[in-house]
């Protein structure tokens, strides 16, 4: 916490009221994430910041400080709200606080499909939802893959939710994700994802639950024994700027900047697909059981968190999601 400090005053008083720093009227804006520089998010904003120099002819550049140096997402998701900090990549889960609309994404088995996903991401309700964040002092830039959220476990084999019951699975700071567990009958154990590796080798959990690529590059798969692709949620990353910093680009350098986000969105899909494959060939070799069990248990464990959406905004939402799925768009 005392380096966390050290680590807001520090950019409080070099960054003054923006996330970014003008050099010889050189536009720099400065990114942070908690994910490792082998992750394809890390690889994508390299190439991010590779288009914004080449679209800008070289008048702006994006620094990127990775592996949680400026904090936890919401940590960082506050550094953008007051503009010390420019840009950011959190999990729509962890914004859930700030920005209630996000609720939508981590409602389990809300998509049939990862190309149903996308169709939703890029389809005006995924626009309308990353407009949303203006409410908050964001700016929506954009959606990264992050696939598929399954159970990991220490030493329980879970073919079916009867077999989630009473374990304690660590979710992320998301309320929606603690109904779930429970709706599963387990014990929702919110922790950083810093302290998970020792929380489930000391057996403050009993498992988790994340995409293949964090499972792998987080190491987790030395404690855990068993990965249940249950899928049960698909909650994408987010490309969130500070509207305070946003807001003093210029309408040229806003167009270069967009232009910069959709080129590394269009790539990270890649390289996500090819991580997924990475990961769960990784772990097989490392031991892990991965199980692929009968979704259809699972998604009806959860029913109830649907039927309870009726007539909420929420829950229009989730109406929307379907019918793009019925009407294939």
């Amino acid at each position: 916490m005392k380096s966390k400090l050290i680590i807001l005053v520090l950019f409080s008083v070099s960054f003054l009221i923006g996330g970014c720093g003008n050099q010889d009227d050189k536009v720099v804006l400065r990114m942070g994430h908690t994910l490792d520089v082998e992750h394809s998010v890390h690889k994508a904003m390299e190439y991010m910041a590779e288009r914004l120099a080449h679209y800008s002819n070289g008048t702006m550049s994006l620094k990127i400080y990775p592996n949680a140096q400026l904090g936890n997402e919401r940590e960082m998701v506050e550094l953008l709200q007051i503009g010390s900090l420019a840009m950011t990549k959190v999990s729509a889960a962890a914004i859930e606080g700030f920005v209630p609309e996000m609720k939508i994404y981590s409602i389990p088995y809300i998509f049939e499909s990862r190309e149903h996903r996308w169709n939703v991401l890029q389809s005006d309700v995924g626009k309308s939802l990353l407009a949303s964040t203006d409410s908050a002092h964001l700016v929506g830039l954009g959606y990264y893959d992050s696939g598929s959220r399954s159970f990991y476990m220490t030493d329980t084999k879970i073919t079916q939710p009867a077999d989630v019951d009473s374990k304690k699975i660590r979710v992320m700071e998301s309320p929606t994700a603690v109904k779930m567990i429970s709706a599963f009958g387990g014990s929702a154990t919110p922790i950083s994802f810093g302290e998970l590796y020792a929380a489930l080798q000391q057996g403050v959990v009993d498992g988790a639950e994340n995409n293949p690529p964090s499972f792998y590059l987080s190491r987790h798969y030395e404690i855990c024994k068993y990965y249940i692709l249950n899928e049960h949620t698909s909650v994408p990353d987010m490309l969130l700027a500070s509207k305070h910093v946003y807001k003093n680009l210029t309408p040229e350098q806003q167009v270069w900047l967009k232009a910069a986000v959709d080129d590394s969105v269009e790539l990270q899909k890649t390289l996500w697909l090819a991580a997924e494959e990475e990961a769960l060939s990784a772990v097989k070799k490392a031991g892990v059981e991965v199980i692929y069990p009968d979704k259809k248990p699972f998604m009806q464990a959860v029913q109830p968190l649907h039927d309870n959406l009726k007539g909420t905004q929420i829950g229009l939402y989730l109406e929307s999601i379907k019918r793009i799925a019925r009407q294939g768009e």
